[in-house]
């Protein structure tokens, strides 16, 4: 019942830690994510919800106190229980821990933070640990926490205050930055420290992350994305997390939906990755003219169709910040084509072995100063790029 109840909370993808010594569980390797590590293995957490109770009564929220669902609690020491012996059982190898609010942000955080405490100090659990921090904890409460775990987060779930308000009365802005901040403010305290003290405590070593729910809200991706740029550059978060609104209540407040919108969800993770980590700004793939995403193309498509002016690129010329805005050219791949025209001239036929993806990124490239015989221009090209989409997209439209 826990372990469903906490699969709405989509914030539990991480890596980036390291903990190892004499005890049970390593995270020194490889890190630990919710599907696939770095070396291709898939990676498992025990992902559940210490209780299902909840004082808030939020729309969009299956456990909201208003929803007549079953309910159930779990003790601290069966969360130990549970975590180390599934551990030992090779069933998982971290935890992610969440906990709806009973019987109030102080005495959920306390219980959260003995589970914690008890696997680090007691049972020498030294696996991943990614905690959810509960708005309106005291600090002292976080700052614990945040030296025993690899990862905390703190879910803002709304885009807008405006939207908190009407479908979250009972929380506020304020209750959720200020542990987003002082999360942030501590991880950087703790490096300095450690950069003096090498025995000095880490806090949260792979960082924070946090999650915006899509599409329960009137919000726009321009806004959305706006707002998880700001979050980024004020809070150094690792991950911003979208979920699409899964529509488990009746409420006059919510966006009317018949199911997740994935495609939505799907295209706010192409976008955040192209801000992210590719050099775009949010205004170069939606503006105030166009504030929704493409649905048939993926933002770097659109926008390469939008600036024609800048295509096709020499693989012999074009600087590595150019070439990872090809669509069907990713960092990999640009950094493999980079480091190999060192050699000699690029052949078409060698940038498949690269990584290229023919099929998209043949209509912005010249090689050898040639391009393809034929290349479509306008409405043709987008076609041609939507067709080589569609088969992905109607997997998404059609997973519920």
């Amino acid at each position: 019942m826990l372990t469903a109840a906490a699969r709405y909370d989509a914030s539990c993808a991480s890596s980036g830690s390291q903990r190892s010594g004499p005890g049970v569980g390593n995270t020194s390797v490889s890190g630990i994510c919710h599907s696939w590590s770095e070396d291709g293995r898939c990676i498992s957490l025990l992902k559940i919800l210490m209780t299902n109770h909840c004082i808030f009564d939020c729309a969009y929220c299956a456990n909201r106190r208003s929803n007549d669902v079953p309910r159930a609690s779990f003790t601290p020491e069966e969360v130990v229980k549970l975590t180390v012996e599934f551990y030992k059982r090779n069933y998982i190898e971290g935890l992610f821990l969440s906990s709806g609010i009973w019987p109030s942000p102080q005495e959920t955080m306390e219980r959260m933070l003995a589970i914690v405490r008890t696997l680090r100090r007691e049972e020498k659990f030294h696996g991943y640990i990614h905690l959810k921090a509960i708005p309106g904890a005291p600090p002292d409460l976080l700052h614990q926490a945040g030296e025993l775990v690899d990862r905390l987060s703190v879910n803002i779930e709304l885009p807008s205050e405006a939207s908190l308000k009407t479908l979250a009365p009972q929380k506020h802005k304020a209750s959720i930055l200020a542990p987003m901040g002082q999360i942030a403010q501590e991880i950087v305290t703790h490096k300095e420290e450690r950069r003096v003290l090498r025995t000095a405590p880490r806090f949260a070593p792979a960082g924070q992350s946090t999650q915006l729910i899509i599409g329960a809200s009137p919000e726009s991706d321009r806004q959305i994305l706006q707002l998880s740029k700001g979050l980024y550059d004020k809070f150094d978060l690792k991950r911003v997390y979208y979920s699409a609104y899964i529509p488990v209540n009746q409420d006059a407040r919510l966006q009317t939906a018949d199911k997740p919108d994935l495609l939505r969800e799907h295209r706010m993770y192409q976008a955040d990755w192209l801000v992210r980590l590719y050099g775009f700004e949010v205004e170069q793939l939606v503006d105030e003219a166009s504030p929704q995403l493409d649905r048939e193309l993926d933002p770097k498509a659109m926008w390469a169709l939008r600036h024609p002016h800048y295509f096709p690129l020499d693989v012999q010329r074009a600087s590595y910040e150019q070439l990872i805005r090809v669509p069907g050219l990713g960092l990999r791949s640009a950094r493999r084509l980079v480091s190999a025209r060192r050699f000699g001239h690029l052949r078409w036929e060698d940038l498949p072995r690269l990584g290229v993806v023919m099929k998209r990124a043949r209509f912005f490239l010249s090689c050898t100063g040639r391009t393809p015989d034929r290349v479509p221009a306008g409405t043709e090209l987008r076609q041609h790029l939507a067709k080589a989409e569609k088969q992905a997209l109607t997997q998404l439209e059609f997973a519920w």
